[in-house]
């Protein structure tokens, strides 16, 4: 099962039209509002997160903590660019994607870690596969891939233990599955 999600999550048809440039603006500029208010709500877990740590997390959450505060700026002008109002109300598969975050912080913090490496993954992953010279979307493609932000994945998979969650590996990854198909709805 693991396996056909990560595919699903990584190759999903809104990547596809990122990559071929077939996408609608109005989809991709539905999903990057969502998307922001998901990475707010992403940081608002992780710097929870941050505080019950253990000490070997605490330097790569920090950093993915002060990254998701640039984030959230850069989110602001590619919506100013675009024209588009990050002022919107959650859609459902947005706010079931939070209640998963709301529900982890009652979680032992290695599940907590662990969901947050899926989901750092998955979005490289993602991204990676979105990935073409040639697409309208390369800006936003080349950002969510640099070398930063794949290192910053690597080192939450230091800290993190899929192996020992995988009913929360797959949880993760169906929210994605569903985030990525609200775009195109």
């Amino acid at each position: 099962m693991a396996d056909a999600l990560w595919a699903a999550a990584t190759r999903h048809p809104f990547l596809h039209a990122v990559r071929d440039g077939t996408i609608t603006d109005a989809a991709f500029d539905r999903w990057l509002a969502q998307d922001a208010l998901f990475v707010a709500d992403l940081l608002s877990f992780q710097a929870r997160l941050l505080a019950r740590a253990p000490r070997p997390a605490q330097g790569v959450l920090a950093a993915g903590c002060a990254a998701l505060v640039a984030e959230l700026d850069w989110f602001e002008d590619k919506a100013s660019q675009r024209g588009i109002d990050l002022d919107q109300p959650a859609l459902p598969a947005t706010v079931a994607y939070g209640e998963l975050l709301t529900r982890l912080e009652d979680s032992p913090t290695d599940a907590a870690l662990t969901a947050l490496w899926v989901i750092e993954r998955v979005y490289l992953m993602a991204w990676t596969s979105a990935s073409s010279p040639a697409s309208p979307f390369k800006e936003f493609v080349d950002h969510w891939t640099d070398s930063d932000f794949v290192a910053y994945v690597e080192a939450l998979g230091d800290v993190a233990d899929p192996v020992e969650y995988p009913s929360l590996v797959d949880e993760v990854l169906a929210h994605e599955i569903e985030f990525w198909d609200m775009a195109l709805a």
